[in-house]
């Protein structure tokens, strides 16, 4: 906030005039004061430590000033409530803060006891305990009291600056003082910056993490007589909040209350704004929601530094070093954010990737669906880096793909990594078993039909060493409105039109749908014939599938089988295929493959298959 503006309230008399110019001219002015000062704006420099401009609004408490006053409340954002005898003190609970409401001024009060002169330090703990506290009790406006005299000039500039930190360093989000308790929502934010800060999550803040938050809160470091100090004041709250090996999640929740209770929640605030949270403790929507623009033809993967992230993120929170991240590791991994992401919660997460034979998510399969996630829903990915911590910027783990337009000539080289297919065909015809067996599920010899939208997505190792994520859709019931969505379709980087080569009535149905959905016919498509352990069966069509597909200049159906080892060389050739889409487009009479199309093409399959099976047997002994 640039400015922050207080409305100085009271009954005549109570000294809110004098209050002000002792702020100003910094003594006790013995001349007569008129009796409703001007508004004044103190800049940044003088009693601002907080680097915000102060502007101060004298009021009268006359009858016929109560126009006046009501429009300097309802501007202000802090309010300084000034009381010098019993008189005045009375008014507080009986008419002032009453007034407050019925004008709907919900900003924090400073109470203030002026005119105590000479007084001792037992006089101001009497005064406390027996007037403002039962005040602070009954109105929760009230954020803090102080006692002051204009004369003496004491607590003047403190005064004022009570007022600023009501307003800059809110106590009210913090702390429930009829509770005598950190509020929920505050707990929940130390709660996660503790867990981001305890980077090898042993459950307490070593003094190398406690001097990282240091200087990331503070710019400086402490030494090791200052940790020592901070570990035995906590272990005066509660022995249990402070260890040898460090301070634990309590002690740090301990610590941060006594900050609230002995009005040092400037401390709170500081840590909690460097960590992105705003005075409604939620994250800065910059933060949680960049800009993220995504170009026409371009797509979104994650940056080396995004997959380090999600690297170190898996590995540290795999506790057991089993390489998978059970049901407890993954919810204390999710700890900081509101859980899984919803895509993955509606695709029935960890199903759409690779996970062991218990379903705990591997870190091949960990990577791979963050790659989707971007892929994607790019702002997910950026809302979760935020949540779990990554700095300075979540859209620095993003990378933009340069534009890709669609094109029959193939791309002489790629900067992309994600490549997305869609699998389509008749029922029955094994769609499901091939996305089975890219996530290397066992075989099921039962059909069931896919009814919600399926999704696999893995990592492929191609020729060379070189390695992408492909991710295959499955539309299920949906297929007819996803077919009939051009964009969503021309969008895609690849058709793997699947058929059963055992039934004479699969091959019909590819005919059907591309005769149906012209925009089918100028994607990059590639043919699959599975079952191909079984009999081969006379296709029921004008034309058998390899006769079609020399017709049409694509190449023939590879024939593949769930149960051949070698499945794996067809999720190679469909990589290579998205990564060089030329190789998958019709070829035009007497028209020769341009750069590395056809025998390159033909050759993939058969180069590729030894490294393809490795990589499949790995997957499937893991």
């Amino acid at each position: 906030m640039a400015t922050v503006r207080v409305c100085v309230c009271g009954d005549d008399g109570t000294g809110k005039s004098s209050l002000i110019t002792g702020l100003v001219k910094d003594v006790f002015i013995t001349t007569k004061i008129q009796p409703k000062l001007p508004t004044i704006t103190l800049p940044a420099t003088l009693g601002t430590p907080d680097n915000v401009t102060t502007t101060i609004a004298d009021t009268s408490a006359l009858p016929q000033d109560r126009d006046a006053l009501r429009k300097e409340l309802r501007k202000a954002n802090v309010i300084l409530l000034v009381y010098s005898d019993h008189y005045s003190y009375e008014r507080v609970g009986l008419f002032w803060m009453p007034f407050f409401r019925s004008l709907g001024v919900n900003v924090p009060v400073v109470l203030c006891a002026n005119k105590s002169d000479a007084s001792t330090a037992a006089d101001t703990d009497s005064v406390i305990d027996d007037e403002m506290l039962p005040l602070m009790n009954e109105w929760k406006e009230i954020d803090t009291c102080i006692r002051t005299s204009a004369k003496e000039h004491r607590n003047v500039n403190e005064a004022f600056y009570l007022c600023q930190k009501a307003v800059t360093h809110p106590i009210s989000p913090l702390y429930d003082a009829k509770e005598a308790a950190l509020k929920p929502a505050a707990v929940a934010a130390l709660q996660r910056i503790f867990y981001l800060c305890d980077r090898d999550r042993d459950g307490v803040l070593d003094d190398t993490e406690l001097l990282a938050l240091q200087q990331r809160t503070f710019g400086r470091t402490l030494d090791t007589s200052e940790t020592s100090a901070i570990k035995s004041a906590i272990r005066g709250l509660d022995p249990a909040g402070a260890t040898d090996a460090g301070i634990t999640a309590l002690g740090f929740l301990l610590l941060n209350k006594n900050f609230a209770e002995t009005g040092r929640h400037e401390t709170i605030w500081a840590l909690l704004r460097s960590f992105h949270y705003t005075d409604s403790l939620s994250l800065k929507p910059t933060f949680l929601h960049p800009k993220y623009d995504v170009p026409a033809h371009s797509t979104t993967e994650l940056s080396p530094a995004g997959y380090r992230f999600f690297l170190d993120l898996f590995q540290r929170h795999d506790r057991d070093s089993d390489g998978v991240l059970n049901d407890t590791e993954l919810a204390t991994l999710f700890a900081p954010t509101p859980g899984l992401p919803p895509e993955w919660v509606d695709s029935s997460f960890p199903s759409t990737t690779v996970h062991n034979e218990a379903g705990y998510v591997t870190l091949q399969g960990w990577l791979a669906q963050w790659s989707m996630t971007t892929f994607t829903t790019p702002h997910t990915t950026l809302e979760y880096l935020a949540y779990l911590g990554f700095e300075p910027s979540p859209t620095a783990a993003l990378r933009t793909t340069r534009p890709h337009r669609p094109s029959p000539k193939p791309a002489p080289r790629t900067d992309r990594h994600v490549f997305s297919a869609y699998v389509l065909g008749a029922p029955g015809s094994g769609k499901s078993a091939l996305l089975d067996a890219f996530l290397a599920r066992p075989h099921r010899t039962t059909y069931s039909p896919t009814i919600k939208p399926r999704a696999a997505v893995n990592a492929v190792e191609l020729r060379g060493g070189r390695q992408a994520y492909l991710i295959l859709h499955e539309p299920g019931s949906e297929e007819p409105a996803i077919l009939a969505h051009t964009q969503r379709i021309t969008a895609a980087d690849l058709l793997c039109f699947c058929y059963d080569s055992s039934d004479p009535s699969s091959w019909s149905r590819i005919l059907d749908l591309r005769s149906r959905y012209p925009a089918l016919a100028s994607c990059p498509a590639v043919f699959v014939a599975t079952k191909a352990d079984a009999d081969k069966a006379m296709q029921r069509a004008e034309m058998q599938p390899d006769e079609w597909a020399q017709g049409e200049g694509y190449a023939v159906p590879m024939h593949v089988s769930a149960r051949w080892g070698s499945i794996g060389e067809v999720f190679v050739h469909l990589a290579e295929c998205a990564m060089f889409p030329a190789q998958a487009r019709p070829k035009g009479e007497g028209e020769e493959r341009e750069g590395l199309g056809g025998w390159i093409a033909l050759g993939a399959v058969v180069c590729a298959g030894a490294a393809a099976a490795v990589v499949w047997r790995r997957a499937l002994g893991g």
